[in-house]
């Protein structure tokens, strides 16, 4: 087991920056173990790659019983990718490794495509010892961006369109908050009752476009 204090990094934006964290890891020559969620598809099952050509290798898992069964007892990085996808068993698993003297490292979308917060995504950066935020480059207006625009035959998703999708990423585009739209919004701005990842019974993909 671990012996050295514990750690949760939390990463918003980009997979290139859990990928440099993991790297350093392996340099420090610490134990680490890198998944990803099964849901994931976009590129390849068993990697994690980026819109640069960046891939590192991931083993995909469907939940976090299977992640828990799957980290080794003396592994020292534990590092998840699209960690939005999984269900709401992954804050207590990633808080117990912290505690128990480990580095977790998890990267996901902190918000979903209508500009809310994504499902248990503010709890575990509430838990986490250190936030990362990055931003990518609006496709409407080069400035930073922090949104991500569904497209719909080319035309902004309907607020009521379910948060999770799989499909091609032609369907996103990062955007600013002044070019971000999404139709039929409410007036105040506010997101319905809804599950982000468990409940939806057409499961697709937000795609990650950073």
């Amino acid at each position: 087991m671990p012996k050295s204090a514990g750690t949760m990094i939390v990463i918003t934006g980009k997979s290139e920056e859990l990928i440099r964290q993991v790297r350093r890891a392996l340099y420090a020559r610490k134990k680490v173990q890198v998944f990803k969620s099964a849901l994931d598809t976009r590129w390849d099952s068993a990697a994690i790659a980026t819109h640069n050509g960046v891939r590192f290798e991931a083993v995909p898992v469907s939940s976090s019983a299977d992640l828990e069964r799957l980290v080794e007892p003396d592994t020292e990085v534990v590092a998840i990718e699209e960690v939005q996808f999984f269900d709401e068993g992954i804050l207590a698993l990633c808080d117990r490794w912290a505690n128990e003297g480990r580095t977790v490292i998890a990267a996901g979308l902190d918000q979903d495509f209508r500009g809310q917060p994504f499902g248990f995504m503010p709890i575990l950066l509430a838990l986490a010892d250190e936030v990362i935020k990055l931003r990518a480059i609006c496709a409407r207006c080069g400035q930073p961006a922090s949104k991500t625009q569904r497209l719909v035959d080319g035309r902004p998703a309907s607020w009521d369109e379910p948060t999770i999708l799989i499909g091609a990423a032609e369907r996103y585009e990062a955007r600013c908050r002044r070019c971000h739209r999404v139709l039929h919004a409410p007036r105040n701005g506010h997101r319905r009752n809804r599950r982000a990842a468990s409940t939806p019974q057409t499961v697709e993909q937000q795609e990650r476009l950073f």
